[in-house]
């Protein structure tokens, strides 16, 4: 029973301000203006500043764990690769197939990742988590850019300048890299400074969470229900467990897995909806998708804490 109650505690207030998002915006206090200004806030601002304060104020080579860097690198392109045969074979059009392999590999780390690892290791962990977060964007992000322009690629030519400004002008990245120097070189801002990042990044969990509850349509979704189905089931179901699985044998336990469970298990980012926007995909799908995996990763993610825990390894 104990292990039960632990899970809960790590996934339950999470999600109940999603839910408190989702019931704010039915109640017509949020609305879709909102939740698109507050993710911009979160992404341009209060997200960059989480990343800074927790890489600057530690020693970041004490933090590089290469090991599971290379780990996280060789399952994102597996899953990545996964995701793609598994849209050659579900979706017919390239609109859809982009919005399916998106959608089934890129998580919502940054934020759901987050608040559960602060809840189940405490905030100390934040600070490796960021590192490994700094480095898997440039892939990650070239992937998800991959996944939406291949797929169509007979509308839209893909720019490899295009490609690297969005790597190279990424707020999460910027932040990251702007961090280093200040961690290997222990260099102090003025406390005022340090203060006032500290009451920024306090700031991008709850609003983050609930700006994903606001974002949250049921809209449409019979329509897509097929596609987002499996989507769900590949993200946060089948990848997972093949990749916990590995890091288990591999030999990670504790925090340094329970940074890798929270990574791949985690839902599908919101990002995703406005990306797959942008470039022509099947946005309708995307935000569909979000919707399953956010909802059915409550299940999920407890009955993979509760394994983990059981096991001895989380």
């Amino acid at each position: 029973m104990d292990i039960f109650i632990q899970a809960a505690d790590i996934v339950a207030p999470v999600f109940i301000i999603v839910f408190i998002g989702l019931a704010l915006r039915r109640a017509g206090m949020i609305d879709a203006h909102f939740n698109a200004l507050s993710s911009r806030l979160v992404f341009m601002v209060t997200l960059p500043a989480l990343l800074f304060a927790k890489i600057s104020s530690t020693r970041i080579q004490e933090l590089i764990d290469g090991r599971q860097i290379l780990f996280a690198y060789l399952f994102i392109f597996i899953s990545f690769a996964i995701a793609w045969l598994a849209g050659l074979r579900l979706a017919k059009s390239g609109r859809d197939r982009g919005a399916f392999i998106q959608g089934a590999f890129r998580g919502n780390f940054a934020i759901l990742g987050f608040a559960m690892l602060n809840n189940a290791y405490g905030p100390g962990v934040l600070a490796p988590a960021a590192v490994v977060l700094a480095a898997i964007m440039p892939p990650y992000n070239i992937l998800a850019v991959l996944a939406l322009s291949l797929t169509q690629k007979r509308e839209r030519d893909i720019s490899g300048r295009a490609i690297l400004k969005q790597i190279l002008t990424n707020p999460l990245i910027l932040a990251a890299a702007g961090a280093v120097p200040f961690s290997l070189f222990q260099i102090r801002l003025p406390q005022m400074l340090l203060t006032s990042i500290d009451h920024l990044s306090s700031l991008t969990l709850p609003l983050a969470l609930i700006g994903i509850g606001g974002s949250l349509s049921f809209k449409g979704v019979r329509e897509d229900f097929r596609l987002a189905f499996h989507a769900t089931l590949l993200k946060i179901v089948l990848l997972p467990i093949l990749v916990i699985a590995a890091a288990v044998h591999a030999g990670f336990h504790g925090p340094e897995l329970g940074v890798l469970f929270f990574f791949f298990a985690s839902p599908t980012a919101i990002a995703s909806y406005a990306m797959a926007e942008a470039m022509g995909s099947n946005s309708r799908l995307a935000g569909h998708i979000i919707l399953l995996t956010t909802m059915g990763s409550i299940i999920t993610i407890s009955t993979g804490i509760i394994i983990l825990k059981s096991m001895g390894v989380f």
